[in-house]
């Protein structure tokens, strides 16, 4: 009898093996159910076909761009279709995904898109329905969609390899460059809701809401709250007075909103005790004056918050550098920003002629203001590629999550990036230490880059017991990031903490052409006088073995945060 089963047992193996030997390798939307002739049941055998492809290294080349499934990034499911994480559609497809809620995810590429919504059909380009068995799905808390559906709706060449148990796609639609000449988020509704700041210094908050809002689906937006974000902060001064981009970024990260603006409504008094109605993890800073960047921004992702030097003051204002009748402006001189504004489009054509003074040639940014709809073109005006300051300072939200993402947010650094800390070369280690409010499993860490193609390494310490125990952390996670900004790191396997125990998160960052690249908050003017340093336990080190603690050291916070899941 033991004999028996041994024999079944191989003899199954065998008859797999065979299976995949002769599987086809120009796969369908749908599950395989006959292989050379042969009709199975794909209820029997793609779940063993799929198990064994996945016990492999799966492989995937979208245009020279790799991924595995040892990141997660894709994976074979029950009906033997290569599932791609969402995530990685953008930068693998080259085009626009928004997904929200893992319900809807929208793929657009210049006038077309494409609709996939969980557990129904998929509408392709001219909206009909695609029937298959795999629409979007959720597996292991990441959602995934089919990526051949993906790759043959833009033009993508799509092979399955099954002896190299590989994936590749290729471009063959002859398109080298997604951006089109002119894009205007509103010709697309991506666009939010024109407001007016009044005679208050407000203007960062509302750029940064507005691109906030411009980068969830018309379905998903809604109205942020401006008091809330320039009053409700942990800055000393009041933000009605004026502020910047790492102000919002750092009210935003630390998950004091966004809250709604019927909850706070924009009269100069704020409302305490709201909670978020969503958690922001990600905000990229776009390169200085790199104009085909900042477009694909906004193509992928929405409105990008950036500033110019405005000698307007509200709607009714006049100025030499600005074209009232063409709703065109241009500044070419020394001055610094002194107003923030959302770039939602381009126009490559728009002429030159239409400023109100001599350029070297066309071409302009479409920008929303917050002077009301009396301004421009209904709030909308035209910014020269020529000037000076647009596409200096530019922020674009690019992960915004529901507020069930994670449990709780440990962090130190509620003023957010004010400088930066290291030792006078490009990489150095960090590490800031909490106590378990609970027994939880730490799923991921937060961090700025403050500089392009970042790389890190992250470690958890599930148990703190001094600074000779942060060189035995289990590592979580590495990669590297292209730009500067803000990220949440999520581990491909999370790690329990035991309530009221001490557990650490170590960060290894190289920065290049850095000579100081971890963030740090601490009280450099008058904004930041009130930074707490009491909150916090954080430790720096140029090689990850001699540790100082930074709030003794150096008056500041490392920042550097963690996030929880109960247990």
């Amino acid at each position: 009898m033991k004999y028996s089963k041994r024999y079944i047992f191989f003899t199954a193996v065998l008859i797999v093996a065979i299976l995949l030997k002769f599987y086809v390798t120009s796969q369908t939307y749908v599950g395989i159910d006959e292989f050379r002739g042969a009709s199975l049941s794909a209820t029997d055998w793609n779940p063993m076909i799929a198990q064994s492809v996945n016990e492999k290294r799966l492989h995937a080349t979208i245009d020279n761009k790799e991924f595995t499934n040892e990141d997660q990034s894709i994976y074979m499911d029950d009906n033997l279709n290569i599932m791609i994480d969402t995530t990685v559609l953008r930068d693998s497809f080259n085009c626009s995904v928004h997904l929200y809620d893992a319900q809807k995810l929208l793929v657009e590429k210049y006038s077309d898109q494409l609709t996939i919504t969980m557990n129904q059909t998929v509408a392709d380009f001219d909206n009909e329905p695609v029937d298959i068995l795999s629409p979007m799905t959720v597996h292991d808390g990441r959602s995934y969609v089919p990526m051949q559906i993906v790759a043959e709706k833009l033009g993508y060449s799509y092979t399955w390899d099954i002896e190299k148990n590989e994936v590749t796609a290729a471009n063959i639609s002859g398109e080298t460059n997604i951006l089109p000449a002119s894009y205007d988020l509103r010709q697309k509704g991506r666009n939010a809701e024109v407001k007016n700041q009044g005679n208050r210094g407000t203007c960062w908050a509302f750029a940064a809401l507005t691109a906030l809002e411009t980068s969830l689906l018309p379905e998903e937006r809604e109205v942020f709250s401006t008091d809330h974000m320039s009053l409700n902060n942990s800055f000393s001064t009041q933000g009605n007075e004026g502020g910047q981009y790492t102000m919002s970024m750092a009210y935003l990260m630390g998950w004091q909103g966004p809250v709604l603006e019927q909850d706070d409504p924009y009269d100069g008094v704020t409302v305490d005790g709201l909670s978020p109605v969503k958690h922001v993890q990600e905000a990229q800073i776009i390169e200085s004056k790199n104009l085909d960047k900042i477009k694909e921004a906004v193509f992928k992702y929405g409105g990008v918050q950036s500033a110019i030097y405005s000698t307007l003051q509200n709607a009714e204002s006049r100025s030499s550098f600005y074209n009232s009748q063409t709703n065109a402006y241009c500044y070419m001189g020394q001055e610094k920003p002194n107003h923030d504004v959302v770039i939602i489009g381009w126009d490559d054509n728009y002429s030159k002629d239409n400023f109100s003074m001599a350029l070297e040639g066309d071409g302009a940014f479409i920008c929303q203001n917050s002077w009301g709809t009396e301004f421009g073109n209904d709030g909308v005006f035209y910014v020269s590629y020529y000037d000076t300051n647009i596409g200096v300072h530019n922020v674009v939200y690019t992960d915004i999550e529901s507020t069930d993402n994670y449990a709780r947010i440990y962090q130190s650094d509620l003023c957010g990036w004010v400088g930066q800390l290291g030792y006078n070369k490009d990489n150095v280690y960090g590490a800031n230490v909490y106590k378990a409010q609970s027994d939880e499993t730490v799923e991921a860490a937060g961090f700025y880059a403050t500089g392009k193609n970042t790389e890190y390494q992250i470690w958890i310490v599930p148990q703190f017991k001094g600074v000779d125990s942060l060189a035995k952390g289990q590592k979580v996670a590495d990669g590297k990031v292209e730009n500067a900004g803000y990220y949440t790191i999520s581990f491909t396997k999370g790690i329990n903490v035991a309530a009221g125990e001490k557990f650490a998160v170590v960060i290894r960052l190289i920065t290049p052409d850095s000579v100081h690249p971890l963030a740090i908050e601490y009280a450099a003017d008058e904004s930041t006088a009130g930074v707490d340093l009491s909150d916090g336990e954080g430790y720096i080190s140029p090689q990850g073995t001699n540790w100082e603690h930074v709030e003794e050291t150096q008056n500041c916070n490392l920042c550097l945060k963690a996030y929880t899941k109960e247990r």
